[in-house]
Formats: structure tokens, C-alpha cells, sequence
């Protein structure tokens, strides 16, 4: 059974910082590129940053580039967002997805369905 679980959301004030976490199994995870896509609400869902497979290549939507950090530990099936300076506006639900294509400049951020999903985790930025 293939399954994604994110972890380490939560409320931060303004300006603070969460790590969160994906992780993966039922599947190769190695193989497979990691997206970290938010949907706030009456919002649609944006993608934010993926990591390719293997050779660790990265790619940021241009509201997050500079403040939060995609990774991942094919050792572990696991991948991380580390998020800093967070603003009010970051607050949504964050899903990670796993795909087995990638696309130069742009990774799995193309708007096409990726292969798995996770559940989400909420992640409220406020004071």
C-alpha cells in the first residue's frame, strides 16, 4: 500500500520557522521526484518546490524561494520542507506528492496529476 504521511505542521508566529516532513513507503522512493504543494482556503492549490529523484535538483515557486528549503533522505524514504521567515500568507494546508516524471526547469510543478499523495498537514502562520 502506497503511502505519504506529512508531519511537523503547526502554529507559528510570524517570522518563525517549521521543518516539515513526507514520508513515504509502498513504493520506491528513491525513484520518484517530491513535490510540496499548500491549498489555503477558497484558494487554489499551488505548488511550491520539488526535488528530483536522484541527482537533487530543486525547483521554487517564486513565493517561497529564498525562505523555505525542499530535501530529502532517500536512506530514510523521506523529505523535508524546512520553512523560514514565514508570513501570515503561508498559512494552508501542505500536501507532499511523489511523481515519477520530471521536467527540466520546472520538476513536477507542471500542473499535472502526481502519481501519490499525501493526507496534509495544516500549517497556520499568526500571532
Amino acid at each position: 500500500q502506497v503511502q505519504l504521511v506529512e508531519s511537523g505542521g503547526g502554529l507559528v508566529q510570524p517570522g518563525g520557522s517549521l521543518r516539515l516532513s513526507c514520508a513515504g513507503s509502498g513504493f520506491r522512493f528513491r525513484s520518484y521526484a517530491i513535490g510540496w504543494f499548500r491549498q489555503a482556503p477558497g484558494k487554489e492549490r499551488e505548488g511550491i518546490s520539488c526535488i528530483s529523484s536522484t541527482d537533487g535538483d530543486t525547483y521554487y515557486a517564486d513565493s517561497v524561494k529564498g525562505r523555505f528549503t525542499i530535501s530529502r533522505d532517500n536512506a530514510k524514504n523521506t523529505a523535508y520542507l524546512q520553512m523560514n521567515s514565514l508570513k501570515p500568507e503561508d498559512t494552508a494546508v501542505y500536501y507532499c506528492a511523489a511523481d515519477s516524471a520530471w521536467l527540466p526547469g520546472i520538476g513536477i510543478l507542471d500542473g499535472t496529476e502526481p502519481d501519490y499523495w499525501g493526507q496534509g498537514t495544516q500549517v497556520t502562520v499568526s500571532e
